[in-house]
């Protein structure tokens, strides 16, 4: 199940926020890639069909969150 952090920080990857994966953020993010949400492209990160879809649900459209 995702949690509120998970769902901001799919927003913000999904927004193309300054997005670092900062220490304390490094478990949840390789969990999020790990269970399919977001992908990493080079050197940036972005939302896979999963990861959109899931924030959609949530009902947080992207420019909203």
């Amino acid at each position: 199940m995702l949690t509120d952090s998970d769902f901001a920080m799919l927003c913000d990857i999904g927004q193309s926020i300054a997005f670092s994966d900062s220490e304390d953020r490094h478990d949840g993010l390789f969990r999020l890639i790990a269970d399919g949400y977001v992908q990493k492209d080079g050197d940036t990160y972005e939302l896979t069909a999963k990861g959109e879809a899931a924030v959609i649900d949530r009902g947080a459209g992207l420019n909203e969150a």
